[in-house]
Protein backbone atom coordinates (compact mmCIF):
# COMPACT_ATOMS: atom_id res chain seq x y z
CA UNK A 1 0.00 0.00 0.00
CA UNK A 2 3.05 2.27 -0.37
CA UNK A 3 2.88 6.02 -0.90
CA UNK A 4 4.27 7.62 -4.08
CA UNK A 5 4.79 11.25 -5.03
CA UNK A 6 6.27 13.01 -8.05
CA UNK A 7 7.01 16.65 -8.82
CA UNK A 8 8.17 18.65 -11.83
CA UNK A 9 8.88 22.36 -11.29
CA UNK A 10 9.34 24.96 -14.03
CA UNK A 11 12.78 26.20 -14.93
CA UNK A 12 13.98 28.96 -12.60
CA UNK A 13 11.31 28.37 -9.98
CA UNK A 14 13.83 28.91 -7.19
CA UNK A 15 12.58 25.78 -5.41
CA UNK A 16 14.09 22.31 -5.37
CA UNK A 17 11.70 19.55 -6.41
CA UNK A 18 13.02 17.39 -3.56
CA UNK A 19 11.59 19.83 -1.01
CA UNK A 20 8.14 19.63 -2.59
CA UNK A 21 8.31 15.83 -2.90
CA UNK A 22 9.43 15.38 0.72
CA UNK A 23 6.63 17.60 1.98
CA UNK A 24 4.07 15.73 -0.09
CA UNK A 25 5.41 12.40 1.10
CA UNK A 26 4.83 13.39 4.74
CA UNK A 27 1.10 13.37 3.97
CA UNK A 28 1.46 9.75 2.87
CA UNK A 29 3.33 8.40 5.91
CA UNK A 30 0.26 6.33 6.84
CA UNK A 31 0.75 4.28 3.68
CA UNK A 32 4.17 2.93 4.63
CA UNK A 33 6.43 3.15 7.66
CA UNK A 34 9.39 0.88 6.84
CA UNK A 35 11.53 3.06 4.58
CA UNK A 36 11.51 6.24 2.54
CA UNK A 37 13.48 7.81 -0.27
CA UNK A 38 13.73 10.47 -2.97
CA UNK A 39 15.26 10.46 -6.45
CA UNK A 40 15.93 13.76 -8.26
CA UNK A 41 17.11 14.91 -11.66
CA UNK A 42 18.77 18.19 -12.61
CA UNK A 43 18.24 17.53 -16.31
CA UNK A 44 21.54 15.73 -16.77
CA UNK A 45 21.81 13.10 -14.07
CA UNK A 46 19.84 11.32 -11.38
CA UNK A 47 20.59 11.31 -7.65
CA UNK A 48 18.99 9.02 -5.08
CA UNK A 49 18.78 8.89 -1.32
CA UNK A 50 16.84 6.26 0.63
CA UNK A 51 17.01 4.53 3.99
CA UNK A 52 15.05 2.45 6.48
CA UNK A 53 12.85 4.36 8.89
CA UNK A 54 10.08 6.92 9.03
CA UNK A 55 10.03 9.84 6.60
CA UNK A 56 11.01 12.42 9.22
CA UNK A 57 14.12 10.41 10.06
CA UNK A 58 15.20 9.58 6.52
CA UNK A 59 14.37 12.85 4.74
CA UNK A 60 15.46 15.41 7.31
CA UNK A 61 16.89 18.90 6.83
CA UNK A 62 20.41 17.50 6.41
CA UNK A 63 19.53 15.43 3.35
CA UNK A 64 17.10 17.51 1.28
CA UNK A 65 19.40 20.47 0.40
CA UNK A 66 21.88 18.15 -1.33
CA UNK A 67 19.19 16.73 -3.64
CA UNK A 68 19.09 19.38 -6.36
CA UNK A 69 16.93 19.43 -9.43
CA UNK A 70 13.56 20.40 -10.88
CA UNK A 71 12.29 16.83 -11.09
CA UNK A 72 11.77 14.40 -8.20
CA UNK A 73 9.94 11.27 -7.14
CA UNK A 74 9.49 10.03 -3.57
CA UNK A 75 8.31 6.83 -1.92
CA UNK A 76 7.43 5.41 1.50
CA UNK A 77 7.32 1.63 1.80
CA UNK A 78 4.96 -0.94 3.24
CA UNK A 79 6.51 -4.28 2.28
CA UNK A 80 4.38 -6.69 0.30
CA UNK A 81 7.23 -8.21 -1.74
CA UNK A 82 10.67 -8.78 -0.24
CA UNK A 83 12.09 -8.30 3.23
CA UNK A 84 12.49 -5.04 5.13
CA UNK A 85 16.13 -4.35 4.22
CA UNK A 86 17.89 -1.28 2.82
CA UNK A 87 18.22 -2.82 -0.64
CA UNK A 88 14.44 -3.07 -0.91
CA UNK A 89 13.79 0.58 -0.02
CA UNK A 90 12.50 2.74 -2.87
CA UNK A 91 12.74 4.53 -5.23
CA UNK A 92 14.67 1.87 -7.10
CA UNK A 93 17.43 2.97 -9.47
CA UNK A 94 19.01 1.34 -12.50
CA UNK A 95 21.66 2.57 -14.91
CA UNK A 96 21.06 0.49 -18.00
CA UNK A 97 22.67 0.49 -21.43
CA UNK A 98 19.85 2.66 -22.75
CA UNK A 99 18.88 4.94 -19.85
CA UNK A 100 19.09 5.79 -16.19
CA UNK A 101 15.77 5.34 -14.45
CA UNK A 102 14.24 5.48 -10.96
CA UNK A 103 10.87 4.03 -9.99
CA UNK A 104 8.47 4.32 -7.05
CA UNK A 105 5.79 1.63 -7.00
CA UNK A 106 2.53 1.15 -5.11
CA UNK A 107 1.03 -2.29 -5.65
CA UNK A 108 2.08 -5.88 -6.35
CA UNK A 109 2.85 -7.67 -9.60
CA UNK A 110 1.47 -11.18 -9.95
CA UNK A 111 3.68 -12.57 -12.76
CA UNK A 112 7.05 -11.92 -11.11
CA UNK A 113 8.62 -15.27 -12.02
CA UNK A 114 7.60 -14.88 -15.64
CA UNK A 115 9.14 -11.40 -15.79
CA UNK A 116 12.33 -12.63 -14.13
CA UNK A 117 12.72 -15.19 -16.91
CA UNK A 118 12.48 -12.37 -19.46
CA UNK A 119 15.33 -10.43 -17.87
CA UNK A 120 18.57 -11.62 -19.49
CA UNK A 121 17.06 -15.06 -19.93
CA UNK A 122 16.54 -15.39 -16.21
CA UNK A 123 20.28 -15.13 -15.54
CA UNK A 124 20.30 -11.51 -14.38
CA UNK A 125 21.25 -10.68 -10.81
CA UNK A 126 19.08 -8.13 -9.02
CA UNK A 127 20.45 -6.04 -6.15
CA UNK A 128 17.06 -6.19 -4.38
CA UNK A 129 14.27 -8.74 -4.00
CA UNK A 130 11.20 -6.69 -4.94
CA UNK A 131 9.01 -6.77 -7.99
CA UNK A 132 9.76 -3.04 -8.33
CA UNK A 133 13.48 -3.79 -8.77
CA UNK A 134 12.62 -6.30 -11.47
CA UNK A 135 10.35 -3.82 -13.27
CA UNK A 136 13.04 -1.13 -13.08
CA UNK A 137 15.61 -3.47 -14.62
CA UNK A 138 13.25 -4.36 -17.47
CA UNK A 139 12.64 -0.68 -18.22
CA UNK A 140 16.32 0.28 -18.03
CA UNK A 141 17.38 -2.54 -20.34
CA UNK A 142 14.55 -2.18 -22.85
CA UNK A 143 16.00 -1.22 -26.29
CA UNK A 144 13.64 1.70 -26.92
CA UNK A 145 14.22 5.29 -27.95
CA UNK A 146 13.14 6.79 -24.62
CA UNK A 147 11.45 5.96 -21.34
CA UNK A 148 7.92 6.49 -22.63
CA UNK A 149 8.49 4.01 -25.43
CA UNK A 150 10.16 1.60 -23.00
CA UNK A 151 7.06 1.74 -20.78
CA UNK A 152 4.82 1.12 -23.78
CA UNK A 153 6.83 -2.02 -24.61
CA UNK A 154 7.25 -3.38 -21.09
CA UNK A 155 3.86 -2.68 -19.46
CA UNK A 156 1.81 -5.00 -21.74
CA UNK A 157 3.92 -7.86 -20.31
CA UNK A 158 3.27 -6.82 -16.70
CA UNK A 159 0.31 -8.17 -14.72
CA UNK A 160 -0.96 -7.06 -11.37
CA UNK A 161 -1.28 -3.81 -9.46
CA UNK A 162 0.99 -0.85 -10.13
CA UNK A 163 0.66 2.85 -9.62
CA UNK A 164 4.09 4.14 -10.58
CA UNK A 165 6.08 7.34 -10.53
CA UNK A 166 8.98 6.98 -12.97
CA UNK A 167 11.92 9.38 -13.26
CA UNK A 168 14.52 9.79 -15.98
CA UNK A 169 16.75 12.77 -16.74
CA UNK A 170 13.96 14.83 -18.33
CA UNK A 171 10.60 13.51 -17.18
CA UNK A 172 8.41 12.30 -14.36
CA UNK A 173 5.85 9.79 -15.59
CA UNK A 174 2.81 8.60 -13.67
CA UNK A 175 1.44 5.17 -14.60
CA UNK A 176 -1.64 3.30 -13.42
CA UNK A 177 -2.38 -0.34 -14.25
CA UNK A 178 -5.42 -1.18 -16.43
CA UNK A 179 -7.51 -2.11 -13.37
CA UNK A 180 -6.55 0.98 -11.39
CA UNK A 181 -6.16 -1.12 -8.24
CA UNK A 182 -4.21 1.64 -6.49
CA UNK A 183 -4.98 5.37 -6.67
CA UNK A 184 -2.88 8.02 -8.40
CA UNK A 185 -3.91 11.66 -8.86
CA UNK A 186 -2.51 14.59 -10.87
CA UNK A 187 -2.26 18.09 -9.41
CA UNK A 188 -1.23 21.57 -10.56
CA UNK A 189 1.18 23.57 -8.42
CA UNK A 190 1.59 27.33 -8.63
CA UNK A 191 5.26 27.64 -7.73
CA UNK A 192 5.64 31.30 -6.84
CA UNK A 193 6.12 32.05 -3.14
CA UNK A 194 4.46 34.95 -1.35
CA UNK A 195 6.06 37.15 1.31
CA UNK A 196 5.35 34.56 3.99
CA UNK A 197 7.21 31.88 2.07
CA UNK A 198 4.02 29.97 1.28
CA UNK A 199 3.17 28.53 -2.11
CA UNK A 200 1.64 31.39 -4.03
CA UNK A 201 -0.07 31.89 -7.38
CA UNK A 202 1.95 34.35 -9.39
CA UNK A 203 4.40 32.24 -11.35
CA UNK A 204 4.32 29.41 -13.86
CA UNK A 205 2.86 26.04 -12.93
CA UNK A 206 4.53 22.96 -11.65
CA UNK A 207 2.91 19.53 -11.74
CA UNK A 208 2.67 16.85 -9.10
CA UNK A 209 1.50 13.25 -8.82
CA UNK A 210 0.48 11.55 -5.58
CA UNK A 211 -1.22 8.48 -4.19
CA UNK A 212 -3.86 10.67 -2.52
CA UNK A 213 -5.33 14.15 -2.87
CA UNK A 214 -4.31 14.97 0.73
CA UNK A 215 -0.68 14.94 -0.40
CA UNK A 216 -1.46 17.44 -3.15
CA UNK A 217 -3.15 19.80 -0.75
CA UNK A 218 -0.26 19.82 1.72
CA UNK A 219 2.07 21.24 -0.97
CA UNK A 220 -0.53 23.74 -2.15
CA UNK A 221 -1.41 21.92 -5.37
CA UNK A 222 -4.88 21.87 -6.84
CA UNK A 223 -6.16 18.39 -7.77
CA UNK A 224 -6.76 18.19 -11.51
CA UNK A 225 -7.89 14.60 -12.08
CA UNK A 226 -7.15 10.96 -11.42
CA UNK A 227 -4.66 9.20 -13.62
CA UNK A 228 -6.98 6.78 -15.40
CA UNK A 229 -6.54 3.00 -15.34
CA UNK A 230 -4.34 2.00 -18.27
CA UNK A 231 -2.93 5.52 -18.68
CA UNK A 232 0.50 7.10 -18.35
CA UNK A 233 0.79 10.85 -17.73
CA UNK A 234 4.05 12.52 -18.75
CA UNK A 235 5.30 15.60 -16.87
CA UNK A 236 8.08 17.78 -18.30
CA UNK A 237 9.41 21.19 -17.32
CA UNK A 238 7.69 24.20 -18.87
CA UNK A 239 5.09 22.10 -20.65
CA UNK A 240 1.54 20.97 -20.06
CA UNK A 241 1.16 17.28 -19.10
CA UNK A 242 0.42 14.85 -21.89
CA UNK A 243 -0.79 11.29 -21.70
CA UNK A 244 -0.84 7.97 -23.52
CA UNK A 245 -3.41 5.23 -23.16
CA UNK A 246 -1.36 2.00 -23.10
CA UNK A 247 -4.18 -0.44 -22.21
CA UNK A 248 -7.94 -0.64 -22.15
CA UNK A 249 -9.35 0.31 -18.75
CA UNK A 250 -11.20 -2.23 -16.59
CA UNK A 251 -11.67 -0.23 -13.36
CA UNK A 252 -11.31 -2.22 -10.12
CA UNK A 253 -10.12 0.21 -7.44
CA UNK A 254 -9.34 -1.58 -4.16
CA UNK A 255 -12.37 -0.89 -1.97
CA UNK A 256 -10.16 -1.26 1.12
CA UNK A 257 -8.63 2.09 0.13
CA UNK A 258 -11.99 3.70 0.85
CA UNK A 259 -12.70 1.64 3.97
CA UNK A 260 -9.34 1.94 5.71
CA UNK A 261 -6.12 2.82 3.96
CA UNK A 262 -6.46 6.26 2.42
CA UNK A 263 -6.66 9.32 4.67
CA UNK A 264 -10.19 10.48 5.61
CA UNK A 265 -9.45 13.93 4.15
CA UNK A 266 -8.61 12.42 0.75
CA UNK A 267 -11.02 11.97 -2.15
CA UNK A 268 -11.47 8.81 -4.22
CA UNK A 269 -14.04 8.25 -6.93
CA UNK A 270 -15.29 11.76 -6.21
CA UNK A 271 -16.09 10.82 -2.60
CA UNK A 272 -14.64 12.43 0.50
CA UNK A 273 -13.51 9.45 2.53
CA UNK A 274 -14.58 10.79 5.91
CA UNK A 275 -18.14 11.14 4.62
CA UNK A 276 -18.01 7.74 2.90
CA UNK A 277 -16.89 6.08 6.15
CA UNK A 278 -19.49 7.98 8.18
CA UNK A 279 -22.16 6.63 5.85
CA UNK A 280 -20.74 3.12 6.29
CA UNK A 281 -21.32 3.61 10.02
CA UNK A 282 -24.92 4.60 9.34
CA UNK A 283 -25.42 1.44 7.27
CA UNK A 284 -23.73 -0.63 9.97
CA UNK A 285 -26.14 0.67 12.62
CA UNK A 286 -29.08 -0.35 10.43
CA UNK A 287 -27.68 -3.84 9.85
CA UNK A 288 -26.38 -4.53 13.39
CA UNK A 289 -27.97 -2.43 16.16
CA UNK A 290 -26.73 -2.92 19.74
CA UNK A 291 -28.08 -2.17 23.24
CA UNK A 292 -25.00 -0.11 24.14
CA UNK A 293 -24.81 2.96 26.39
CA UNK A 294 -22.00 4.52 24.33
CA UNK A 295 -20.61 4.29 20.82
CA UNK A 296 -16.83 4.61 20.70
CA UNK A 297 -14.27 4.26 17.91
CA UNK A 298 -11.02 2.37 17.74
CA UNK A 299 -8.82 5.38 16.97
CA UNK A 300 -8.11 6.75 14.56
CA UNK A 301 -9.47 4.90 11.56
CA UNK A 302 -12.70 3.76 13.24
CA UNK A 303 -13.79 7.31 14.11
CA UNK A 304 -15.81 8.28 11.00
CA UNK A 305 -17.83 5.06 11.01
CA UNK A 306 -18.39 5.35 14.77
CA UNK A 307 -19.72 8.87 14.30
CA UNK A 308 -22.16 7.60 11.69
CA UNK A 309 -23.20 4.67 13.88
CA UNK A 310 -23.91 6.98 16.82
CA UNK A 311 -25.83 9.39 14.60
CA UNK A 312 -28.04 6.65 13.19
CA UNK A 313 -28.58 4.78 16.46
CA UNK A 314 -29.13 7.77 18.71
CA UNK A 315 -26.60 6.36 21.19
CA UNK A 316 -24.09 8.93 22.53
CA UNK A 317 -20.63 9.04 20.95
CA UNK A 318 -17.62 9.14 23.28
CA UNK A 319 -13.92 8.45 22.90
CA UNK A 320 -13.00 5.60 25.21
CA UNK A 321 -9.49 4.85 23.97
CA UNK A 322 -6.52 7.22 23.79
CA UNK A 323 -4.08 6.58 20.98
CA UNK A 324 -0.35 7.14 21.20
CA UNK A 325 0.17 9.36 18.15
CA UNK A 326 3.74 8.10 17.69
CA UNK A 327 2.99 4.40 17.55
CA UNK A 328 2.29 4.08 13.82
CA UNK A 329 -0.38 1.89 12.19
CA UNK A 330 -0.51 -1.58 13.72
CA UNK A 331 -1.97 -3.35 10.67
CA UNK A 332 0.92 -2.42 8.38
CA UNK A 333 3.72 -3.60 10.65
CA UNK A 334 5.81 -6.16 8.73
CA UNK A 335 5.50 -9.03 11.24
CA UNK A 336 2.89 -10.45 13.62
CA UNK A 337 5.21 -9.97 16.63
CA UNK A 338 5.54 -6.27 15.85
CA UNK A 339 1.79 -5.95 15.35
CA UNK A 340 1.11 -7.49 18.77
CA UNK A 341 3.62 -5.26 20.50
CA UNK A 342 2.21 -2.27 18.65
CA UNK A 343 -1.25 -2.69 20.20
CA UNK A 344 0.11 -2.64 23.76
CA UNK A 345 1.78 0.74 23.28
CA UNK A 346 -0.76 2.20 20.86
CA UNK A 347 -3.99 2.34 22.90
CA UNK A 348 -4.98 3.03 26.49
CA UNK A 349 -8.56 3.07 27.84
CA UNK A 350 -10.25 6.05 29.48
CA UNK A 351 -11.46 4.26 32.59
CA UNK A 352 -13.93 6.95 33.66
CA UNK A 353 -15.64 6.70 30.28
CA UNK A 354 -15.84 2.92 29.92
CA UNK A 355 -16.32 1.73 33.52
CA UNK A 356 -19.77 0.23 34.11
CA UNK A 357 -20.91 0.94 30.53
CA UNK A 358 -22.22 -1.21 27.69
CA UNK A 359 -19.90 -0.23 24.83
CA UNK A 360 -20.43 -0.41 21.09
CA UNK A 361 -16.88 -0.39 19.73
CA UNK A 362 -16.60 0.48 16.02
CA UNK A 363 -13.55 -0.39 13.93
CA UNK A 364 -12.87 -0.53 10.21
CA UNK A 365 -11.79 -4.18 9.88
CA UNK A 366 -10.66 -7.38 11.53
CA UNK A 367 -7.80 -9.05 9.67
CA UNK A 368 -6.03 -11.49 11.97
CA UNK A 369 -8.12 -10.86 15.08
CA UNK A 370 -5.26 -10.33 17.51
CA UNK A 371 -5.57 -6.54 17.62
CA UNK A 372 -9.32 -6.63 18.29
CA UNK A 373 -8.86 -9.32 20.97
CA UNK A 374 -6.37 -7.10 22.81
CA UNK A 375 -8.67 -4.06 22.55
CA UNK A 376 -11.62 -5.95 23.99
CA UNK A 377 -9.40 -7.21 26.81
CA UNK A 378 -8.21 -3.65 27.57
CA UNK A 379 -11.80 -2.44 27.83
CA UNK A 380 -12.83 -5.38 30.04
CA UNK A 381 -9.95 -4.67 32.42
CA UNK A 382 -10.96 -0.99 32.49
CA UNK A 383 -14.39 -2.01 33.84
CA UNK A 384 -16.68 -2.19 30.77
CA UNK A 385 -19.84 -4.21 31.50
CA UNK A 386 -20.35 -5.28 27.89
CA UNK A 387 -18.33 -4.88 24.69
CA UNK A 388 -20.19 -5.12 21.39
CA UNK A 389 -17.86 -4.95 18.36
CA UNK A 390 -19.07 -3.52 15.07
CA UNK A 391 -16.94 -3.58 11.92
CA UNK A 392 -17.57 -1.16 9.04
CA UNK A 393 -16.34 -3.68 6.45
CA UNK A 394 -17.28 -7.24 5.49
CA UNK A 395 -15.30 -10.21 6.85
CA UNK A 396 -11.93 -10.63 5.07
CA UNK A 397 -12.09 -14.19 3.78
CA UNK A 398 -9.43 -14.11 1.07
CA UNK A 399 -5.82 -12.93 0.71
CA UNK A 400 -4.84 -9.88 -1.30
CA UNK A 401 -2.24 -10.14 -4.08
CA UNK A 402 -2.45 -6.53 -5.23
CA UNK A 403 -0.62 -4.61 -2.52
CA UNK A 404 -1.85 -5.56 0.97
CA UNK A 405 0.25 -7.91 3.08
CA UNK A 406 -2.44 -10.57 3.56
CA UNK A 407 -1.16 -13.15 1.11
CA UNK A 408 -1.63 -16.29 3.23
CA UNK A 409 -5.24 -17.29 3.71
CA UNK A 410 -4.65 -19.08 7.01
CA UNK A 411 -3.58 -15.75 8.57
CA UNK A 412 -7.09 -14.35 8.03
CA UNK A 413 -9.33 -15.24 10.94
CA UNK A 414 -12.54 -15.04 8.87
CA UNK A 415 -11.15 -17.65 6.45
CA UNK A 416 -11.04 -20.30 9.17
CA UNK A 417 -13.67 -19.18 11.71
CA UNK A 418 -17.36 -18.35 11.70
CA UNK A 419 -18.56 -14.98 12.95
CA UNK A 420 -19.62 -16.59 16.24
CA UNK A 421 -16.19 -18.20 16.60
CA UNK A 422 -14.50 -14.87 15.93
CA UNK A 423 -16.73 -13.24 18.54
CA UNK A 424 -15.65 -15.86 21.08
CA UNK A 425 -11.98 -15.50 20.13
CA UNK A 426 -11.94 -11.72 20.58
CA UNK A 427 -14.02 -11.96 23.77
CA UNK A 428 -16.87 -9.68 22.65
CA UNK A 429 -20.51 -9.92 23.73
CA UNK A 430 -21.57 -9.57 20.10
CA UNK A 431 -19.97 -9.00 16.71
CA UNK A 432 -21.41 -7.56 13.50
CA UNK A 433 -19.85 -6.84 10.11
CA UNK A 434 -21.10 -4.47 7.42
CA UNK A 435 -22.23 -6.30 4.29
CA UNK A 436 -20.91 -5.69 0.79
CA UNK A 437 -24.33 -4.30 -0.05
CA UNK A 438 -23.99 -1.87 2.86
CA UNK A 439 -20.58 -0.69 1.64
CA UNK A 440 -21.98 -0.02 -1.83
CA UNK A 441 -25.02 1.77 -0.40
CA UNK A 442 -22.71 4.09 1.55
CA UNK A 443 -20.55 4.79 -1.50
CA UNK A 444 -23.53 5.10 -3.88
CA UNK A 445 -21.42 3.47 -6.58
CA UNK A 446 -21.79 0.17 -8.47
CA UNK A 447 -20.00 -3.05 -7.51
CA UNK A 448 -18.14 -3.29 -10.81
CA UNK A 449 -16.07 -0.16 -10.12
CA UNK A 450 -14.16 -1.89 -7.31
CA UNK A 451 -12.09 -4.89 -6.37
CA UNK A 452 -13.84 -6.78 -3.54
CA UNK A 453 -11.58 -9.84 -3.85
CA UNK A 454 -10.56 -9.94 -0.18
CA UNK A 455 -14.25 -10.10 0.73
CA UNK A 456 -15.74 -12.31 -1.99
CA UNK A 457 -12.79 -14.02 -3.73
CA UNK A 458 -13.46 -12.55 -7.18
CA UNK A 459 -9.97 -11.62 -8.36
CA UNK A 460 -9.90 -9.30 -11.40
CA UNK A 461 -6.35 -10.46 -12.24
CA UNK A 462 -5.70 -14.18 -11.62
CA UNK A 463 -2.67 -15.12 -9.52
CA UNK A 464 -0.70 -17.94 -11.20
CA UNK A 465 1.33 -19.36 -8.33
CA UNK A 466 1.35 -20.48 -4.70
CA UNK A 467 0.18 -17.68 -2.41
CA UNK A 468 2.27 -18.82 0.54
CA UNK A 469 5.49 -18.11 -1.36
CA UNK A 470 4.31 -14.85 -2.85
CA UNK A 471 6.06 -12.24 -0.69
CA UNK A 472 9.60 -13.63 -0.84
CA UNK A 473 9.52 -15.18 -4.31
CA UNK A 474 12.54 -13.25 -5.63
CA UNK A 475 14.61 -14.07 -2.54
CA UNK A 476 13.83 -17.76 -2.98
CA UNK A 477 14.62 -17.58 -6.69
CA UNK A 478 17.99 -15.95 -5.96
CA UNK A 479 18.89 -18.61 -3.39
CA UNK A 480 17.78 -21.42 -5.68
CA UNK A 481 19.91 -20.07 -8.50
CA UNK A 482 22.92 -19.61 -6.25
CA UNK A 483 22.73 -15.82 -6.49
CA UNK A 484 21.86 -14.93 -2.88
Amino acid sequence: MCGVFGAVLPTGSGTEAASVAALGLFALQHRGQESAGIAVSDGDQLMLYKDLGMISTVLDERRIPSLRGDLAIAHCRYSTTGSTVWENAQPTFRLGPRRAIAVGHNGNLVNTRELLDQLAGGRARLPASTDTELLTALLADEPAADTVEALQRVLPRVRGAYSLVVLDERRVIGVRDPFGFRPLVLGRLQTGADEDGLWGADRSSGWVLASETAALEIVGAEPVRDVEPGEMVVLERDREPWSIRFAEATPALCVFELIYFARPDSYLEGRNLYEARRKMGIQLAAEHPTPGDLVMPVPDTGAPAAAGYAEASGVPYREGLVRNRYSGRTFIQPSQTMRQRGVTIKLNPLREVVRGRRLTVVDDSIVRGTTTKQIVSLLRRAGADEVHVRISAPPIYHPCFYGIDTQIETELIAATHTVDEIRDFIGADSLGYLSIRGVLAALELPYDRFCFACFDGRYPEPVPYDAERRKFVLEEEAIGAGRG
